[in-house]
């Protein structure tokens, strides 16, 4: 058989655009924060994760000019070798700063994070635990480790020590939650996932990429239930709330460095640009100077959930600027998204394995630069779309 039947027999996505109801891959003419444009229309972007509105703002923006005409556009080379910058080793200080750790290590992607903190230090002979809903980059950096994977129940804490009082006292064990869930809005129950960790000797890393810049201030889930000292890891990308693109792990000064020095997605990854380092680090310093983004973007949190639910939409157990509208079925999911955005407005669609099967959404989210005008026209056309489709 040839290599390439399957691509060849692949249907799906040829019929759905044939269909005029695939939603990926949209290629926007402009993205402007809070409004892209598609094809010449203005359309409100209620699927970014630019929580504080960061890529946009003018020092972010001077900031990765500014590296660009100091640095070049790459440090063309991994950072094991070549491309370490003194602008790097600058970033790491602040991060870990920030998230109150003794040292930072910054990768390229955020999925290089996991992939290659995960897999250097979880062996073979060692367990890895994590949530069922736990991001895709976890999930693949366990597999990469050769580790074996234990997992509960989503926030379900009595499975969670039913799971722990099954493994052995003997190997190395590592727990893995999101901070902040990124499909449903929901947050890790730390409280008492910490407790549970230190009872029965497991380590724990948190993936902050949704709750930095989002709780606690904007330092992190973590920091949100002021649990800084009981957690050993806790690991963040660049691509939501800091504006740019990569990602870091912190922890202990001896465990980052020997991610470090056996991280195979650092060590073989070319170094993150100039231009996106320096964004991270002005993003840092508004975060820093301007506290008042992390309130607005929870009043237009609440302002949003509390009109979905006085519409009448199911918006699960989110608490957070992630709201997701549970539809439930893959058929109309899609139909409900494609209606939205003929109407002007930009969600994420969402079907299983990224969600439960019969917890199929549409996953909104909102920024601190929304306006309140955009935010009531949000929910009009939500009701419009919502009533003709049957979901209230």
């Amino acid at each position: 058989m040839d290599l390439f039947t399957k691509a060849y027999e692949y249907e799906t996505v040829r019929q759905a655009k044939e269909g005029g109801y695939y939603p990926y891959f949209i290629p926007l003419d402009r993205n402007e924060g809070t409004e892209v444009v598609y094809q010449g229309q203005r359309i409100i972007m209620c699927g970014s994760n630019n929580y504080l509105g960061l890529t946009t703002h003018p020092k972010v923006r001077e900031a990765a000019i500014d590296a660009i005409k100091k640095y070049g556009t790459s440090c063309t080379g991994s950072r094991f070798l070549n491309g370490n910058m003194t602008i790097i080793e600058d970033l790491e200080e602040k991060l870990a700063e920030w998230v109150g750790m003794e040292a930072a290590l910054v990768f390229s992607t955020g999925m290089q994070v996991n992939l290659g903190a995960i897999s250097s230090i979880v062996g073979r002979r060692d367990i890895i635990i994590l949530d069922k809903e736990d991001h895709a980059s976890i999930v693949d950096g366990a597999m990469l480790s050769g580790g074996k994977i234990e997992r509960f129940r989503h926030n379900d804490m009595a499975h969670l020590e039913r799971v722990l009082q099954s493994l052995p006292e003997e190997p190395g064990k590592l727990l893995v939650v999101d901070g902040l869930f990124s499909m449903e809005g929901d947050i890790a129950n730390l409280p008492e996932i910490i407790p549970l960790c230190k009872k029965y000797g497991v380590r724990l890393m948190v993936d902050d990429a949704h709750g930095m810049g989002v709780l606690g201030g904007g330092r992190g889930t973590v920091a949100h239930f002021d649990m800084t000292e009981d957690v050993d890891l806790i690991m963040s990308t660049f691509s939501k709330s800091f504006a740019s693109i990569g990602g870091f792990i912190s922890g202990e000064y001896d465990v980052i460095d020997y991610i470090k020095h056996h991280a195979r997605s650092l060590i073989f990854s070319a170094a993150i640009p100039p231009a996106n380092t320096a964004t991270v680090l002005a993003a840092l310093e508004i975060m820093h100077d301007e506290p008042e983004r992390v309130e607005r973007l929870t009043k237009n949190a609440e302002f949003m959930r509390a009109g979905f639910a006085r519409l009448g939409f199911d918006t699960g157990n989110s608490e957070s600027p992630i709201i997701p509208i549970i539809i439930g079925d893959d058929a109309l999911t899609f139909k409900v998204w494609r209606d939205l955005f003929e109407n002007g407005v930009f969600v994420n669609p969402v079907i299983s394995p990224a969600t439960a099967p019969g917890r199929q959404l549409l996953r909104t989210s909102y920024m601190a630069t929304h306006t309140e005008p955009q935010l009531v026209k949000v929910l009009e056309v939500f009701e419009k779309v919502g009533k003709e489709n049957g979901l209230i």
